[in-house]
């Protein structure tokens, strides 16, 4: 496999989030999110059955644990392993924000093309 640059060939901003999954493999799904200026929809929290390992490779966000009372500001470099059903939010996102996430569990599914 050639090396990938995680932070070049940035996708132009469009409306919703790029997800592109990375690795793929029973249990584990590794992807690259790029976000401009994305942020959950009111109301809206994730709550999956996996854990989820996120790191910020450049840019910032907002991130919400709906059992904190304060949010978590991560900036580049800034990471934060959530446990699976650990209900969260992303509250706001600078332009663009590149993430690195690792799902990992036995429910993760395999895209497949992955």
């Amino acid at each position: 496999m050639d090396p990938v640059n995680l932070l070049e060939d940035l996708p132009v901003q469009a409306p919703d989030e790029e997800v592109s999954v990375l690795v793929a493999a029973p249990g584990l799904r590794v992807e690259r999110i790029v976000s401009y200026g994305h942020a959950s929809p009111p109301g809206f929290h994730y709550d999956q059955p996996h854990s989820e390992w996120v790191t910020v490779l450049a840019g910032s966000a907002d991130l919400r644990f709906a059992d904190e009372a304060t949010l978590r500001h991560l900036r580049m470099g800034d990471s934060v392993l959530i446990a699976p059903h650990r209900r969260h939010r992303v509250e706001r996102t600078e332009s663009p924000t590149v993430w690195l996430a690792v799902h990992f569990g036995p429910d993760i599914e395999v895209p497949e093309d992955g």
